[in-house]
C-alpha cells in the first residue's frame, strides 16, 4: 500500500524590504488578514488556509496518527495510570473558612471547595466540569470576595485567551448573571467587595487598560483606572498579601513600573516608582513598608528593599537583603513577623526565612544533585506558617507547612503514584557542558538504573532559554514512560534562562541570543561524549521560545539528532519581530531585539530565525504542533515552517505538522486530553529511534 503524498503549500510571490535587504515569503499568505476575529471565532479562518491546515492534519493522521494509534494508547494510560485521579489538593485557611480544590475520578477538571475552618461539611462552590461540557474550557482561576459571599471566575472557552468573568453568589450556588467580557483574566476585588479591578485586552490582544467594575453595573459603564500609553508594556492588577492595596503593573521583559491603590478607599493609583528603562522591581507590603525585589543600583541578581509606604520612592529604599553575585532571588513573601525568599545558586533552589523582628535568618535546602523546590504563601498575612514544596527527577513531589517560628516541618501531601513508583529504579545526575567561550552548561539527566550508559540508548534532550525561565529539575510523571523503555531524559539548562544567575539570562537574549543554541549543541555533544547516548539518537524538544531553539539546532547540527518535537514553535521570529500589530511584538523587542529599527537586530534575528535559514540539506524527522486560536505563537508560523522546510529539504524523513483547529498555546485544555498530547509526541520520539 502506498503512502499518502504529503500536502505542498501554494506559493505566492510576496516580498518585504528592510534596511535595503528584500526578503522574499511565498508562504506569507498562511497569516490570515482577519486573524484578529479568528482569535474569537475560529470558524472566520479562510477556507484557503483551513483547507492546507486540514490536509496536514489528515496526511500526519494517515502516516503516523493512526499507525501508532495503539502505542499512544498504552503511553497514555500508563501516565494516566500514575494520575491519583481522586485526588485533592491542601486547604488553604482564610478567614472562617479554608479553601481547596479537588478532582473526581474521570474528570477532565477539578473542583473548587471550601469547609468552615474548624471543620464540617464541604460545600462545592464551582465544578469546572459543568461549565466545560464538551469544548474547549481554559480555567483563569477564581477570586472569593472579602465577605466570602461571592465568587468571581474566569474561563476562555476556544484558546485565545480572551476571558469571560462570571459571578457566582455562594449562597446560592448560581452565577449571578453578571459578566465581564473580553478580559485578561481573574477579577481583583475591593476590600467592601462592591466592585472589581480587572485588565482589558486592546485589538490586537494586549492587556493595556486596568477598570473598576462596580458590581449590578453594565460593563459599559466601569471606570479607567488606569491607561498603558507604550505599546511594548503589559498591564496586570493583583492585590498584596496583606489586603490593603490594590496593585497594577506595567512591565516588558526588562523594565517594570507599579502603582497602589487603598484597596478600602479606591481612589487613583499612586506610582511606586517611575520606570527606568532596565530597572525592574516588583512588591509585597508589611506594615508600614514595603519590600521590594529589584535590580536596581547595578543588583544583576536583585537584591531586597525596604521603602515607606507613604514615601516608596527609589530615593528612599533601603538594603534589606544585598546583592550578592551568582545569587539570584526569585521570589519573596512577607508574612507579619517574617520575610522569605527563594533563591538559587549554582542551580540549585532554597528558601531563606528571615525573622524581621531580630533579623535572624535559617535555610531550607536539599541535598540531591538535581531537585525543584517552590513556596507559596496562603490567604493570610499574620500568620507563622508557609508552604513549600519539592521533589526531584526520582522523587515525586513532597508539600510541607513550615512553622516560621520552631522550624518545625509539617509534611501535608506526599504524591501518590497508583501504579507504582520507586526511586531507587532511577539515577538522577547533573553534568556540566563545556561550551567554546569557556562556559559550562548544567544539563539534568534521569535514566533508568538497568539503562546502560555506554551510547546505545537514545535520548530526549529538552531546552527552552528564554525571558529568563529556569527550568526545574522536578518529578514527572510522563517522563517515565521513555525513560522505563530505555531513554535518556535529560535537560539542557542553556543560556537565556537564569538556571545560573541573571547573568545566564544576559548572556542568551538580544545580540547574545545565539549562545541559546550553541549551548544546547554543547548539551547534546557532552552527553555523546560521556556515553549517555550517540550522534542521531537524539531527540530534541522544545516548545514555544523552545521550538526556536529546536529550529534552530536543526539548521546549524542536524547530524546530531534523530527528530526534532517542536511544540507551538516560535520559528518565524524575524516576519513576527517585525509586524507590530502582532500580540506580543513590541513587548518582545528588548527581548530579542527590534528589527524595525535596528539594522543590526534585523541582520542578527535574519541569521539564525529557523524559518528564513531553512536549506537544501538533510533534516532530521520533525514534528511541529501548532493552536490555530494561539495569541502568542500564531499558528502560521510552524504552518510557513513546514512549508518551506517541505519544499525544501532533500531527505525522506517525516515531517508532520497536527494543528489544533480548537486550542491555542497551552494545547487541550482538560488533564486527560493533554495527556493524550504527550502520549502522542512521545510515541513519535520512540517510533523514530525504532522503539515503536
Amino acid at each position: 500500500m502506498s503512502k499518502p503524498t504529503p500536502p505542498v503549500a501554494a506559493t505566492r510571490p510576496h516580498t518585504a524590504t528592510h534596511h535595503g535587504v528584500t526578503r522574499e515569503d511565498p508562504w506569507a499568505w498562511l497569516r490570515a488578514e482577519n486573524w484578529q476575529e479568528v482569535m474569537q471565532r475560529p470558524d472566520a479562518l479562510p477556507a484557503e488556509i483551513r483547507a492546507y491546515l486540514e490536509a496536514e492534519n489528515d496526511y500526519f493522521e494517515s502516516c503516523f496518527g493512526q499507525p501508532t494509534a495503539d502505542l499512544q494508547d498504552q503511553i497514555y494510560r500508563e501516565i494516566r495510570g500514575r494520575i491519583k485521579e481522586d485526588d485533592s489538593g491542601i486547604p488553604s485557611p482564610d478567614g472562617p473558612w479554608a479553601y481547596n480544590s479537588r478532582t473526581l475520578e474521570g474528570q477532565q477538571y477539578p473542583l473548587l471547595v471550601r469547609t468552615p475552618r474548624d471543620g464540617g461539611p464541604e460545600t462545592v462552590l464551582l465544578d469546572c466540569n459543568a461549565e466545560a461540557g464538551d469544548g474547549y474550557f481554559g480555567f483563569a482561576g477564581a477570586e472569593h470576595d472579602p465577605s466570602h459571599r461571592f465568587l468571581a471566575w474566569a474561563a476562555d472557552r476556544n484558546g485565545s485567551e480572551y476571558y469571560t468573568l462570571h459571578i457566582r453568589d455562594l449562597e446560592t450556588g448560581r452565577d449571578t448573571g453578571e459578566k465581564l467580557e473580553n478580559i485578561a483574566g481573574e477579577g481583583v476585588w475591593s476590600a467592601d467587595s462592591k466592585s472589581l479591578y480587572y485588565t482589558e485586552l486592546d485589538e490586537n490582544h494586549r492587556p493595556f487598560r486596568v477598570r473598576r467594575h462596580i458590581i449590578g453595573t453594565p460593563q459599559a459603564e466601569d471606570e479607567i483606572v488606569y491607561e498603558e500609553q507604550d505599546p511594548g508594556f503589559f498591564v496586570g492588577v493583583d492585590k498584596t498579601l496583606t489586603n490593603r492595596f490594590i496593585e497594577i503593573t506595567a512591565h516588558d521583559h526588562q523594565t517594570s513600573e507599579s502603582w497602589l491603590i487603598d484597596a478600602e478607599t479606591g481612589g487613583a493609583p499612586r506610582v511606586v516608582a517611575p520606570r527606568v528603562t532596565d530597572r525592574e522591581y516588583d512588591l509585597e507590603h508589611g506594615g508600614e513598608h514595603l519590600f521590594i525585589r529589584t535590580n536596581a543600583d547595578g543588583a544583576e541578581d536583585f537584591k531586597i528593599v525596604s521603602a515607606p509606604v507613604d514615601a516608596p520612592g527609589h530615593e528612599n529604599w533601603v538594603d534589606l537583603v544585598p546583592h550578592r553575585q551568582g545569587v539570584l532571588i526569585l521570589d519573596v513573601i512577607v508574612l507579619r513577623n517574617h520575610l522569605i525568599r527563594l533563591e538559587r545558586e549554582e542551580g540549585l533552589p532554597r528558601i531563606v526565612v528571615r525573622d524581621l523582628r531580630d533579623g535572624r535568618e535559617s535555610e531550607v535546602s536539599f541535598a540531591e544533585e538535581a531537585y525543584a523546590l517552590s513556596m507559596s504563601a496562603g490567604y493570610e498575612f499574620d500568620t507563622s506558617t508557609i508552604r513549600f514544596s519539592y521533589s526531584s527527577p526520582t522523587t515525586p513531589s513532597r508539600t510541607y507547612d513550615l512553622d516560621l517560628d520552631t522550624g518545625e516541618r509539617k509534611l501535608l501531601k506526599e504524591q501518590e503514584v497508583p501504579s507504582g513508583h520507586d526511586p531507587a529504579h532511577y539515577v538522577t545526575r547533573r553534568i556540566l557542558a563545556p561550551v567554546p567561550d569557556g562556559e559550562t552548561v548544567p544539563v539534568t539527566i534521569l535514566h533508568h538504573r538497568d539503562t546502560k550508559i555506554d551510547g546505545s540508548a537514545p535520548l530526549l534532550l529538552y531546552g527552552y532559554g528564554a525571558y529568563g525561565m529556569s527550568l526545574p529539575a522536578g518529578f514527572s510523571i510522563s517522563a517515565l514512560s521513555l525513560v522505563d523503555r530505555g531513554f535518556v531524559y535529560a535537560t539542557a539548562h542553556v543560556r537565556g534562562g537564569m538556571d545560573k544567575g541573571y547573568r545566564w539570562y544576559r548572556l542568551g537574549r538580544r545580540e547574545h541570543k545565539p549562545n541559546t543554541f550553541t549551548d544546547f549543541i554543547a548539551a547534546a555533544e557532552a552527553l555523546i561524549a560521556e556515553r549517555y547516548t550517540s550522534a542521531g539518537r537524539i531527540v530534541a524538544h522544545g516548545g514555544s521560545a523552545g521550538g526556536l531553539l529546536v529550529g534552530a539546532v536543526a539548521n546549524l547540527r542536524p547530524e546530531l539528532f534523530a527528530a526534532i518535537l517542536a511544540d507551538v514553535p516560535f520559528v518565524d521570529v524575524l516576519n513576527t519581530m517585525l509586524d507590530d500589530t502582532l500580540p506580543l511584538t513590541p513587548p518582545e523587542w528588548p527581548e530579542w531585539g527590534n528589527p524595525i529599527a535596528s539594522e543590526a537586530d534585523y541582520r542578527l534575528i535574519a541569521g539564525y530565525a529557523p524559518y528564513e535559514n531553512v536549506a537544501a540539506k538533510d533534516y532530521p524527522a520533525i514534528f511541529a504542533l501548532a493552536g490555530l486560536t494561539d495569541p502568542r505563537v500564531t499558528y502560521w508560523e510552524p504552518a510557513k515552517w513546514v512549508a518551506k522546510l517541505r519544499a525544501t529539504k532533500t531527505d525522506a524523513n517525516p515531517l508532520y505538522l497536527k494543528t489544533h483547529i480548537g486550542a491555542g498555546h497551552q494545547g487541550a485544555s482538560g488533564r486527560f486530553d493533554r495527556i493524550k498530547e504527550t502520549a502522542l509526541s512521545y510515541a513519535f520520539a520512540l517510533d523514530v529511534v525504532g522503539l515503536a
